[in-house]
């Protein structure tokens, strides 16, 4: 892979989560350099990440009412998670404690939710879990620092004991009802996979277990069958193509995010083709511009799509940048 240096001289410039994430993940700098060490704490104190953590605080009594709802603390939380929060920082044991009183019996941690009577629900709010956010709430409190606690173990060894040959399913706590999703019983639900790979790729233990494999090889069964499969409504066609941030829902820079993190599938065609559509969408100087753009998140750099966005292309650099098999030409133009 060629990087065109002005562009990482670009990341290194603004906004503090960009720098820090950069200087370990692209410069492979550690956590005691000083330039390191700086960024992260102008991350942390940065107004708009304060104003995350204060609007997470608010979990898990914030009615989820669509999973695709981008202003929702599930989401604002796992971005949290994922630029390098953890639970020394202050403002995530917070919302942290909030949550692990929230875990049901059988392991998943619940939020409030609402699924109306029409869709097979109840009607009423009540605390509740879905294969489509149980993963991400275990996800962000692995990232956070918490992935020994034997809490978070049980709620993952319960989901993750959930996969079936082809995938995770439509799954939901007896709290929802009758409620499922849009598709045929059988079917492997595509987000619900995506982000139960994406939790069990957070974890050593995990990450390259057959639960992992099944659901690799589900995402890129579907890619593979695109035109003709379509399980719960989830389509792999323009829309999913195009490069959006953060990474929130079904998309192809999410899955190749997580499948990125998979050293067995370092030459397999079906994610090199993903790849390929993502790199081809480089400008001359090998920076990215949003195609689409989360309403929810207006405010951010990537939540326009006039100009290349510094979190969308380090995004889309340091996952070039992990276990891609050598023939796969990712050059920018």
């Amino acid at each position: 892979m060629r990087l065109v240096p002005s562009t990482i001289e670009w990341l290194l410039q603004d906004e503090p989560w960009v720098v820090y994430n950069t200087r370990l993940d692209l410069l492979h700098q550690t956590p005691e350099n000083d330039e390191v060490r700086h960024a992260r704490s102008e991350m942390v104190t940065h107004p708009k990440v304060k104003l995350l953590l204060e609007e997470v605080k608010e979990l898990p009594a914030v009615v989820l009412n669509s999973h695709k709802s981008a202003g929702h603390p599930i989401h604002k939380m796992s971005f949290l998670a994922e630029i390098g929060l953890n639970r020394t920082d202050e403002g995530v044991a917070c919302i942290t404690e909030g949550l692990m009183h929230s875990q049901s019996e059988k392991g998943p941690f619940q939020v409030l939710m609402n699924v109306p009577v029409h869709f097979g629900g109840t009607g009423k709010n009540s605390f509740a879990w879905a294969l489509c956010d149980a993963p991400l709430l275990l996800y962000s409190l692995v990232r956070f620092g918490y992935g020994s606690d034997e809490r978070i173990s049980k709620g993952i060894k319960y989901l993750a004991g959930l996969v079936q040959e082809n995938g995770w399913p439509c799954a939901v706590s007896p709290e929802l009802g009758k409620f499922r999703g849009p598709g045929r019983k059988t079917d492997p639900c595509p987000y619900a996979t995506l982000v139960m790979l994406k939790l069990l790729k957070a974890l050593p233990e995990w990450r390259d277990s057959e639960h992992a494999h099944t659901g690799a090889e589900s995402i890129l069964h579907l890619w593979d069958k695109r035109r003709e499969n379509h399980p719960y409504l989830f389509y792999m066609g323009t829309d999913f193509c195009k490069l959006k941030a953060p990474l929130i829902w079904y998309d192809i820079l999410h899955v190749c995010d997580v499948l990125s993190n998979s050293p067995w599938l370092k030459a397999d065609p079906r994610l090199k083709e993903m790849i390929e559509i993502i790199t081809a969408k480089a400008d001359p100087e090998g920076r990215f511009t949003p195609e689409s753009v989360w309403t929810a998140w207006k405010d951010w750099e990537f939540g326009q799509k006039k100009t290349p966005s510094r979190w969308l292309t380090f995004l889309i650099t340091r996952m070039m940048m992990r276990n891609i098999d050598p023939g796969i030409d990712v050059r920018f133009p």
